[in-house]
């Protein structure tokens, strides 16, 4: 197995995303769609690695952030 597959770097990238994006989630709901979206990413990483259980949780781990963005859009303001 290469270490440097394109599709490690992807995840390697995907993941380092998605940990700096939920960092700075208290920050902004920008962060917390952000988070969302790596964590998406993060689950077809998972699939395409032949990972189902980790693409699966997180797809689930996108469905809740997903749902916390739409709830504090609904807010005037964040925390």
């Amino acid at each position: 197995m290469e270490i440097l597959s394109p599709l490690n770097i992807y995840g390697i990238s995907v993941l380092l995303a998605m940990l700096f994006f939920y960092i700075r989630e208290v920050r902004s709901r920008a962060y917390t769609l952000l988070f969302s979206l790596s964590c998406i990413a993060s689950s077809i990483y998972g699939f395409l690695a032949g990972t189902w259980p980790f693409g699966v949780v997180e797809f689930v781990w996108f469905v809740f952030s997903f749902r916390k963005y739409i709830g504090l859009r609904k807010t005037k303001h964040y925390a």
